[in-house]
């Protein structure tokens, strides 16, 4: 598989903010060897079958299993990301290998995972390094405990520490439980697991799925699925809570909607429900079941962009400060539906909010040929 980055320009880096700069795809679903290098705003273009879903799904992948997701919940199917013609070894085994790397205060840290999914799904290998020096390494020593041996830098009186971690998860999250940080080696593992951490989670994949939007939701959390199935009731939440973002999202849908577009607003109805509408400025009210499939997948994408992890369900790292973190949106078929005058607006929106630091999208389109040589923009083609 090819990969091209195009060099573009990009956004001002803000060295402060942990944040994912490449995802390696060593062995995953149809991917080999492929390195793909992000900015900012990064658009993965390429026909259909080349593989961007799928990058889509690793990088959603490693972002769950930095937030202590166990390996069966983040791949419940895991056979399926084995690349088709990987032959078993002399124990049957088979599986895949992802990593990628995070920038920040510590400098480029780089994570690379192996992962057996049969004859049973389990962690087989993990290595965190930082200039040259494998700060983490774990591997499957006796396939008949459930456990991986560990050892991570310590540059003390002994040179590493070794200790057992569980197969059924990543360890680079779990070093802050094991290591004590009393020596300058400790204290440099210590930095690049948490700037990992940090990096990987705030994720929020999402695709948008209008048929969902159309019908009202049950009254809940306030919190946008990764379907945005509950726009509605996200409405009637963000329009109260920020007037300001919520008058750049009422100028975006008018500039990507049809006809008049006085507010976008949410309301009860019988049965516990709410239904998001828009308000045409002249007593007209028009339901979401009325909008066409682009419209919704456009101001859906729009909600997205303007909001933020308090608003998305995403799981930020707690312990960290906001100003020291960033959400990155994960938009497969970025372009599904749209047309020319919506993505070049969805384009600008999210160039001014990646240029401010807040937030990083990575987005699957069938073309990039109408976003390359935008300011900002890195595109990255896949070929199948």
């Amino acid at each position: 598989m090819a990969v091209t980055p195009a060099p573009t320009a990009s956004a001002a880096p803000h060295p402060d903010r942990p944040r994912v700069t490449e995802l390696r795809l060593s062995a995953f679903a149809g991917h080999r060897r492929a390195v793909l290098r992000f900015g900012p705003l990064t658009v993965l273009a390429g026909p259909s079958g080349s593989g961007k879903t799928s990058a889509l799904r690793a990088y959603d992948a490693l972002a769950r299993l930095g937030g202590g997701a166990e390996l069966g919940a983040v791949f419940p199917d895991p056979v399926a990301w084995v690349p088709e013609r990987a032959r078993p070894d002399a124990q049957r085994r088979r599986g895949f290998r992802i990593g990628c790397t995070a920038d920040g205060p510590a400098g480029p840290v780089h994570l690379d995972l192996a992962v057996q999914a049969e004859p049973e799904l389990r962690v087989v290998g993990e290595r965190l390094t930082a200039d040259g020096v494998v700060l983490l390494q774990t591997a499957l020593r006796d396939p008949g405990r459930r456990a991986v041996q560990a050892e991570w830098y310590t540059a003390g009186s002994a040179p590493v520490t070794r200790a057992p971690l569980p197969d059924d998860r990543l360890g680079t999250p779990l070093l802050p439980l094991r290591v004590a940080g009393k020596t300058d080696g400790q204290r440099r593992v210590l930095a690049a697991a948490e700037q990992m951490v940090v990096a990987l989670r705030s994720v929020f994949a999402c695709d948008p799925s209008p048929d969902r939007m159309r019908e009202p939701v049950p009254a809940g959390t306030g919190r946008l699925l990764g379907g945005c199935d509950n726009l509605a009731d996200v409405l009637w939440r963000t329009r109260v809570e920020c007037t300001r973002r919520h008058a750049q999202f009422v100028a975006a849908v008018r500039s990507g909607c049809a006809g008049p577009v006085a507010d976008v607003l949410a309301e009860p109805a019988a049965g516990g429900v709410v239904r998001a509408l828009l308000d045409r400025g002249d007593g007209v009210r028009t339901g979401l079941a009325r909008l066409g499939h682009g419209e919704l997948r456009y101001l859906a994408l729009a909600l997205v962009l303007f909001t933020g992890p308090g608003v998305l369900e995403v799981d930020p790292a707690g312990e960290v400060p906001a100003a020291l973190q960033t959400l990155t949106v994960l938009a497969d078929g970025f372009d599904r539906g749209l047309d020319p005058r919506q993505r070049a607006e969805l384009l600008r929106i999210a160039a001014r909010m990646c240029d401010r630091g807040h937030i990083r999208l990575v987005a699957a389109v069938a073309d990039a040929s109408w976003a390359a040589g935008t300011d900002g923009v890195t595109v990255v083609h896949l070929d199948p």
